[in-house]
């Protein structure tokens, strides 16, 4: 598990502009959704993974404890898988250049739809109940990359808690983007795996400073149950 840390200095900057070091602190279950990032054999699993995370591993039970809370207390999970497409060779030629033959081949043998690594690790505790959606680029809300967007919008969703792997590309991404779309954005911060902790906290303090708030998986359950309490009692 990735040890956390977060400049003091990027803590003070956030209660000094939001009033309070965690804005986004009291859930509405109904209305949250866990988004699970790329957790899946194509980055998790020894000689299928073409970015091999192995850290994604050890957030595992912290994913499956998030996502029996958030559907107990009335919320929806989603699981992310990112597919190697066809199409994407011409629509996103930028990332085919920069990875090179010999990088675009192998992640297409291990994120193609339909193969082993295209799957999700076998330790998540996926339910029937449960929607899976597929996204082509790193963020899973950028425009052409999936329909993930309109999913929520059409189950009234307006918080979104953001794990998986990697916390500093695909996670990152889609919890800016989440953000940027108008979304209260939750990063958990022993849910994220990176395949280093300074990559991890660079990219915690990053989202922190400006795009939504961080909390431990505890912090989140605890919300989610306090709130789901408080409706029951009315």
């Amino acid at each position: 598990m990735h040890k956390v840390t977060i400049p003091q200095s990027v803590i003070d900057d956030v209660i000094r502009s939001r009033g309070r070091e965690h804005v986004f602190d009291t859930l509405d279950p109904a209305k949250t959704a866990l988004i699970v990032v790329d957790m899946q054999n194509g980055f998790m699993l020894k000689g299928v993974a073409h970015a091999l995370c192995e850290q994604a591993i050890e957030i595992v039970p912290n994913i499956n404890r998030l996502a029996d809370a958030v559907r107990r207390t009335g919320g929806m999970v989603v699981w992310i898988q990112t597919a190697a497409t066809q199409e994407t060779l011409q629509s996103w030629s930028v990332n085919v250049e920069m990875n090179g033959p010999e990088r675009t081949a192998h992640r297409f043998a291990s994120l193609g739809p339909g193969t082993k690594g295209y799957e999700l690790w076998a330790g998540l505790d996926v339910k029937l109940n449960d929607l899976k959606i597929q996204k082509t680029r790193f963020s899973a809300f950028i425009h052409g990359s999936s329909n993930l967007e309109a999913v929520l919008r059409a189950r009234e969703i307006d918080t979104v808690i953001i794990t998986g792997t990697v916390t500093n590309v695909c996670c990152e991404s889609t919890a800016r983007d989440a953000m940027m779309r108008n979304f209260k954005t939750i990063m958990v911060t022993d849910a994220n795996a990176a395949t280093s902790d300074e990559l991890h906290n660079a990219s915690l303090a990053a989202f922190y400073l400006k795009f939504g708030d961080i909390m431990p998986t505890d912090m989140v359950i605890a919300s989610l149950t306090k709130s789901a309490r408080a409706s029951a009692a009315e």
